[in-house]
C-alpha cells in the first residue's frame, strides 16, 4: 500500500498558474493517498524590490489584498477554511475572470460562510506580517527565483522532504492522469540533487 503523503501547498489568489496546479492537486487528493494542507505565499513579495517604478510598486502592493484576506482567515477562522476561500476566490478570479474588486471578496467570503468584513484586510496591513513569515515559509524551502505554487512533501525521498516550484501545467489533468503526473513529480522532486526540468511554455492557462 502507498504511504499517505500530506502535500503542504502554497498559492498566491491571484496567480493563474497557482490556481491550475490547485485543481491538479485536487485530482490527485482522489487517487493517491494525499492531503493537501493549504499556505499562501505572494508573487508580489517575490517581486519586492525598492528600485522598481513606483507605480509597479504600488501595483504589487495591491496585488497582496486577496493574500491578506486569506492570511486573516486563517489565522482567525482556522487552517480548514483556507481551501474552500481559495476556492470561492479562484474560480470567481480565473474560471469567471472577474476582477480583484472588494465585492468579489465579500461574495466569495459569503459563499464560505466568512465575515465579509474581512474584505477590510484588502487595504490593511494587520496580517503584512504573518503573510510574509507564510512566504518566507515557502521560499526558504525553494529559493525566491521561483514563482508560485510551491509545494513540500515529507517522505519524497529517502526519508527526505521534498520541496518545489510547480507543476505548471496546463490544462489541469484529471482523474488518473492527475496521479501519474504526481507519481512522476515526486520521484523527480525526491532524487538527490536534482533541481529543474523545464520547456517552453506553448499555452496559456485553460480553466476547463
Amino acid at each position: 500500500m502507498t504511504e499517505h503523503r500530506t502535500a503542504d501547498f502554497w498559492f498566491d489568489p491571484v496567480c493563474p498558474w497557482s490556481w491550475m496546479t490547485s485543481r491538479w492537486i485536487l485530482e490527485v487528493e482522489q487517487v493517491r493517498p494525499v492531503t493537501v494542507r493549504w499556505h499562501v505565499m505572494s508573487l508580489a513579495l517575490l517581486q519586492e524590490n525598492p528600485r522598481l517604478p513606483r507605480a509597479y510598486q504600488q501595483m504589487l502592493l495591491e496585488a497582496r489584498g486577496p493574500a491578506r484576506v486569506c492570511v486573516a482567515a486563517r489565522l482567525e477562522h482556522g487552517d480548514e477554511v483556507l481551501g474552500p476561500l481559495y476556492t470561492a476566490l479562484g474560480t470567481r478570479l480565473h474560471n469567471r475572470g472577474l476582477p480583484a474588486t472588494r465585492e468579489l471578496v465579500e461574495d466569495a467570503l459569503r459563499e464560505v460562510r466568512l465575515p465579509a468584513s474581512l474584505a477590510d484586510e484588502l487595504d490593511a496591513t494587520t496580517y503584512e506580517s504573518a503573510l510574509r513569515q507564510s512566504h518566507k515559509a515557502a521560499v526558504t524551502q525553494v529559493g525566491d527565483d521561483v514563482g508560485t505554487p510551491v509545494i513540500a512533501v515529507d517522505g519524497a525521498g529517502p526519508g527526505d522532504r521534498a520541496a518545489f516550484f510547480g507543476p505548471v501545467v496546463s490544462p489541469t489533468p484529471r482523474g488518473e492522469a492527475a496521479g501519474r503526473l504526481w507519481d512522476g513529480v515526486l520521484l523527480v522532486a525526491g532524487t538527490p540533487g536534482f533541481t529543474e526540468l523545464k520547456r517552453t511554455r506553448t499555452v496559456g492557462p485553460d480553466f476547463r
